[in-house]
């Protein structure tokens, strides 16, 4: 389990239960004897910047898309591997698994988006830790997805991560755009857009308490039954 929350920015004066920016500096430490320093590993660049006015805006026939079934109805979306391909691969790998299978939309908030993919969700005792969760591997280490932030904006109907203040914190949180916030706009990593089912977006985002940030009650919060990966069109 995460000690943080994986949360967005706040708007309208919102307070946001995590922030974001730069890692505090880290002490230098050296070597002691002869043993020789650690090379330390460098991080892969992102991909060359892309025209997001080229970007598709509906699949291609014969596409992998992503598909939520909730307890509001079906949410269909299309992945954008050109400008966040890490993203994408993880989320893809994540659907497939299960992983997202029974999770709950934990923070939503009207005007702005609504959020998910925290695995402790799926218990209902566990809903004051809501928002802390993410992805772990076998030994209990959380994977992490480096930052890909790119020049797609954060308007209605937009999939992106969330993360903390750790800009390379992103794990299996993300959140659907309720509607255009570009506050968020090279802060957080777009990866996709929904093409069908936007209006279960805006069922599922009244259930957030706007005076607590956007937290749900654990009895009203909408179940996301499971996620497939399917190709387009969706019958």
């Amino acid at each position: 389990m995460s000690a943080r929350t994986l949360t967005l920015v706040g708007i309208l004066g919102l307070s946001a239960l995590g922030l974001f920016g730069c890692d505090p500096e880290k002490a230098a430490g050296g070597t002691t004897g002869d043993a020789p320093a650690v090379e330390q590993p460098k991080e892969e660049p992102n991909p060359a910047p892309v025209d997001v006015s080229s970007l598709p805006m509906t699949p291609a026939d014969g596409e992998e898309v992503g598909v939520f079934e909730t307890s509001e109805g079906k949410v269909v979306f299309m992945f954008y591997p050109q400008i966040a391909p890490k993203h994408v691969e993880r989320f893809k790998a994540m659907i497939k698994e299960g992983f997202y299978d029974g999770t709950r939309f934990h923070r939503c908030i009207a005007g702005f988006m609504v959020q998910g993919g925290d695995p402790q969700s799926k218990d209902l005792d566990k809903a004051p830790l809501w928002g802390t969760g993410g992805y772990t591997d076998s030994s209990g280490k959380e994977v992490q997805i480096p930052q890909e932030f790119n020049a797609l904006h954060h308007a209605r109907g937009v999939m992106s991560t969330a993360r903390s203040n750790d800009p390379n914190s992103g794990s299996s949180q993300f959140f659907m755009m309720h509607q255009n916030n570009p506050s968020l706009d090279g802060q957080y990593t777009a990866w996709g857009r929904i093409v069908q089912g936007i209006e279960v977006v805006d069922k599922i985002v009244v259930t957030g308490d706007a005076a607590n940030n956007g937290a749900v009650a654990p009895n009203n919060a909408v179940i996301l039954k499971k996620a497939t990966i399917q190709t387009w069109p969706v019958k």
